[in-house]
């Protein structure tokens, strides 16, 4: 069976070079091209490809918004970005959202072929660079999870009902404790997590 991939890219001469190459290439057939993300949206599911090749700059929806739909709709389906430039930023919300792996759009075609080969088998073809910076979200997500487990039940409590947008006075209604109680439980949240305001604590709350 071949490989099936789907490209996103909106240069025209560049994707007509990609579908040519991975067309003529063994074991590979090449199910659909798109110039936008609106575009893999429609027809990518109809498609079914077993790779998609996501360019990151896209005019309209990006390339980023487009995997996080996609993976929604083909959780299955490995998804490995290209991109002009090293954009670390991008790239790492790109895998944030559900992305494989990435390439520069200069890569060898061989390097190509054998990368797309990779995310079919379940790699994550990417550089060190970006390797780390997942490593290291994972062992901030980690030490969040952590100071979580730190809190007490009712710290949790407190914390749930800022998550959810209740004021200092309706926290207390609900849980049946005083004004200044509760603010006593938020100081201690707050030391707990290492944050200074409600936002960073209902953020790394969410982030459990």
């Amino acid at each position: 069976m071949p490989v099936t991939v789907s490209i996103v890219e909106d240069n025209d001469q560049l994707r007509g070079t990609l579908a040519r190459l991975i067309g003529r290439a063994e074991s590979f057939q090449c199910v659909g091209q798109h110039a936008t993300a609106e575009a893999a949206l429609e027809n990518v599911p109809k498609e079914k490809p077993d790779v998609v090749l996501m360019d990151i700059n896209l005019p309209g929806m990006n390339g980023v918004e487009c995997v996080r739909k996609l993976k929604q709709l083909l959780p299955e389906t490995q998804v490995m970005m290209l991109t002009a430039y090293e954009d670390t930023e991008n790239i790492f919300n790109a895998l944030a959202a559900g992305a494989n792996g990435y390439l520069l759009k200069r890569t060898p075609r061989a390097e190509l072929l054998d990368a797309i080969r990779d995310v079919h088998r379940g790699g994550s073809p990417m550089t060190a660079h970006i390797a780390r910076k997942v490593v290291q979200s994972f062992h901030q997500s980690a030490a969040v999870v952590q100071q979580t487990k730190e809190l007490s039940p009712r710290e949790r409590e407190v914390l749930d009902c800022l998550a959810q947008g209740f004021l200092y006075k309706e926290i207390a209604d609900k849980l049946g404790i005083g004004y200044e109680t509760v603010h006593t439980y938020i100081r201690r949240i707050y030391e707990t997590l290492q944050v200074r305001t409600r936002t960073e604590a209902v953020a790394k709350f969410l982030r459990r």
